[in-house]
């Protein structure tokens, strides 16, 4: 069989280039409408399951954990067993957690379906991975720029549909779509999209993912339920060191492994340390709106400020949101390929910040919180659709999975660093009107703040991140299959090399 310039099978190459991309993108918006399909019924949880309202938001925070957990180890697993496999493997686990959701009123059993959905965070970095192994370098770019941008565009298209549900059908019936759209979805995979033949080499750290799972839940738990305990009690300090001992000893471990879960040398490079430390400022201004505008746009107008609009038409109006993100990927890609991923990744950042200051200002009218949603759509999809490509221009390609693995869970931490900061914020400066604790303008508009200058903080670091990389090291197997299209695609996603 005649071998393609990539090291593929040629006729199987022509196949993957024409379906890797729409059902890969498609898996993602999967994943990110199963994340968003509960926000609706979120206020209505403690009498659905009748249970306390502090109980409730278990079933918010388990599949937070879960999908934080999941998402480097997925990403290892792909690189060493196949990526396809894992896809598949995670999407099977995320349709065995919908049905469970969608079969129970109970507590713990719908705590427990959410923790198996998380898993599913992992295909994210596993068809970031595909794409890479798969595609001509002449298509990588859009095709990784959609495939990342696909958790902001699920959700933002997910959100009114499940508002629609929410309120005119029995609250089971999102779970049950959520899990029919995961069977469409592995069917697609296992049908139209080849397995990768890259591999890495080593096994499985097993005590790594332990570790760093331990670290990640005594982190990510007190920053989710800090709000509850109150940030300066014993529980939640004591998780925060706690998480900070075991990080610190799970680091020293990996050192010390010869194929570690991840690679610590790799990520402390400059280029791959300063995208993941973006990535997370990324995720704090992604979250801030989602937070902000549907609260804002469904108070009542008797408060002065609210909006007063129904649960569908909010979700209308936020979603702009994910489908600027969808359109931006073609963007992407051309200036991408003219001027490289660090600047499309300036250039989203500064297009984020335009929108949440200029936003400050368009509170007050529903036509303002549209254009808020296009203005910070279009900036996150070309931050996120950048990413990737900085990471793979940075990293060996057996390490791939596992490295765009950590920078998702990088972006997943700003989520719920900005989940916790604004209910802080939102919470501390609410009205209470009736008895009733509601939100206040100078807290939404201190929250825009709050995202306005992580996006600063964020731009710095773009800044900061190396035009191109030095020439790598010589890899071991330099001649083998996996080697060939990486060194090809990170030169084209690198942009131009100066003379």
């Amino acid at each position: 069989m005649t071998q393609s310039t990539n090291g593929r099978p040629a006729n199987r190459a022509d196949g993957a280039g024409r379906a890797v991309v729409p059902v890969l993108a498609f898996a993602g918006i999967v994943v990110a409408v199963m994340q968003t399909l509960i926000v609706p019924v979120v206020k209505d949880l403690p009498r659905l399951l009748d249970t306390t309202p502090g109980d409730a938001t278990w079933v918010l925070t388990s599949t937070l954990l879960s999908g934080a957990v999941a998402t480097p180890v997925m990403g290892r697993l792909g690189d060493l067993y196949g990526k396809r496999r894992m896809l598949v493997a995670s999407l099977s686990v995320m349709v065995a957690g919908a049905l469970v959701s969608a079969l129970t009123d109970d507590l713990l059993l719908m705590i427990a379906g959410r923790t198996l959905q998380g898993v599913a965070m992992g295909a994210i970095p596993l068809g970031i991975g595909l794409m890479r192994d798969l595609l001509p370098p002449e298509r990588l770019g859009s095709a990784m720029a959609l495939m990342s941008s696909s958790i902001g565009v699920g959700g933002g298209l997910a959100l009114p549909a499940a508002a629609l549900v929410a309120q005119n059908s029995d609250w089971h019936a999102l779970y049950f779509g959520a899990a029919g759209l995961g069977v469409l979805a592995i069917a697609l995979t296992l049908i139209l999209v080849p397995e990768s033949p890259a591999r890495a080499p080593g096994s499985f750290d097993l005590p790594g993912a332990l570790g760093l799972s331990a670290g990640l839940l005594l982190f990510l738990l007190p920053l989710a339920k800090g709000g509850d305990w109150g940030w300066a009690s014993g529980t939640t300090l004591g998780l925060f060191g706690a998480a900070v001992v075991v990080l610190l000893l799970w680091g020293l471990m990996e050192l010390r492994v010869s194929a570690p879960l991840v690679d610590l040398r790799t990520t402390a490079r400059r280029e791959v340390l300063l995208t993941n430390l973006a990535s997370i400022m990324i995720g704090v201004s992604f979250f801030v709106i989602s937070l902000v505008l549907p609260q804002l746009l469904q108070l009542p107008a008797s408060t002065g400020y609210g909006l007063g609009r129904s649960m569908v038409v909010a979700g209308l109006c936020v979603a702009p949101l994910g489908v600027t993100m969808m359109f931006t990927a073609p963007v992407y890609a051309r200036l991408s390929a003219r001027y490289g991923p660090k600047v499309t990744l300036v250039l989203g950042l500064s297009v984020i910040g335009a929108g949440y200051a200029g936003g400050l200002g368009l509170l007050d009218s529903v036509w303002g919180a549209v254009v808020i949603s296009f203005v910070v759509g279009a900036g996150i999809g070309l931050a996120y659709a950048s990413l990737p490509a900085l990471i793979i221009g940075a990293v060996p390609a057996s390490d791939t999975g596992a490295a765009n693995g950590l920078n998702t869970l990088m972006r997943s931490i700003g989520t719920s660093v900005s989940s916790a900061v604004v209910g802080m914020v939102l919470a501390s400066t609410a009205n209470t009107v009736d008895g009733v604790e509601i939100p206040s303008m100078h807290g939404f508009r201190l929250s825009f703040m709050i995202a306005t200058a992580a996006v600063a903080v964020g731009l710095v670091l773009a800044l900061l991140i190396p035009g191109r990389r030095p020439p790598a090291s010589p890899r071991p197997h330099a001649n083998s299959e996996q080697d060939a299209t990486p060194k090809d695609a990170e030169q084209s996603l690198r942009g131009p090399v100066p003379a």
